[in-house]
């Protein structure tokens, strides 16, 4: 299974999805003037622009590597992904403001029945994508359809507090409409926060984690030959590493010797460790320990 076309699909689903339940978010929010109903529009349209960059970022990391790019083009997800996060700190900034200067201004939000009509289709039509999303995620292990799912499956718990406050409305109870936008918008803030500091610490090449790392130690230890790791570094190319080791061989050992050696172990990091593009070995001769 191709994870970039799959990725597409996904995309292009959830575009597809997120438009239809943004027009009918938009003008029946605001219509019967719910600022909540109003501000998971603008979650809805966030969304879209969010499978949008998520589509043109996969394409670009689909591109194989070329003489200007020798480890591919992976990293175009993660500087994609920085700037969907922006976006959505933007809104959510927005969104606050609106609600809160509702709260305080006491805006009245009408209560309507094809409010509560929107709502119910906006969770059966998450739900739907969450478990399209959720099935796709275990067969294809892809960070932007992981996000895609729990981005569907968050939408449905917003809505369903959307949905709380516009029954809280037919008795008349209202400051939670406002509330309720507060609360997506710090939920948007959140999520993109979040996306951010993901995709800053692949752009600045943070290292593979902590667990892994001793992984590939102890795979390195099974090698009897090998005196020690002299150095492992990770570099990350998109969502897979590249992985640099330095190994200490006896210097009696001949080159052919010692290169055989360090391709096994090549061989057997990028067979084992899923989350490594490559493994380049150098060889590092020390003393023999005979006399």
């Amino acid at each position: 299974m191709d994870r970039f076309k799959v990725t597409k699909k996904v995309g292009i689903i959830g575009i597809i999805g997120n438009i239809f339940l943004l027009v009918i978010k938009a003008v029946v929010g605001i219509i019967a003037k719910s600022q909540s109903m109003i501000a998971d529009a603008a979650n809805s349209a966030s969304d879209i622009f969010a499978s949008t960059m998520t589509a043109i970022g996969n394409k670009i990391a689909s591109e194989p590597s070329d003489e200007d790019h020798n480890f591919g083009h992976g990293k175009a997800e993660y500087i994609f992904s920085l700037i969907i996060s922006i976006s959505m700190i933007v809104l959510s900034l927005k969104i606050l403001y609106d609600s809160a200067f509702s709260v305080i201004n006491k805006n009245i939000a009408d209560f309507s029945w094809p409010l509560i009509v929107v709502c119910a289709i906006t969770i059966i039509t998450k739900l739907a994508l969450y478990f399209y999303t959720r099935v796709v995620s275990k067969k294809v292990h892809n960070i932007l359809i992981e996000a895609n799912m729990k981005d569907h499956r968050n939408d449905c718990i917003v809505t369903s507090f959307t949905l709380l406050s516009i029954i809280l409305g037919m008795f008349k109870i209202y400051w939670v409409d406002g509330i309720v936008g507060i609360g997506i918008s710090i939920w948007i803030f959140y999520t993109g926060a979040k996306i951010f500091i993901d995709s800053y610490n692949v752009l600045m090449d943070r290292s593979i984690d902590e667990n892994t790392k001793e992984k590939i130690s102890e795979c390195i230890k099974s090698y009897p030959e090998i005196k020690e790791a002299v150095s492992l570094y990770t570099i990350p190319t998109g969502y897979k590493y590249i992985v640099v080791i330095t190994i200490a061989l006896d210097g009696s050992l001949d080159t052919f010797k010692s290169h055989e050696i360090a391709d096994k172990l090549q061989h057997k990091i990028e067979k084992e460790f899923e989350e490594v593009d490559m493994a380049i070995v150098h060889v590092e001769p020390t003393k023999s320990n005979k006399k």
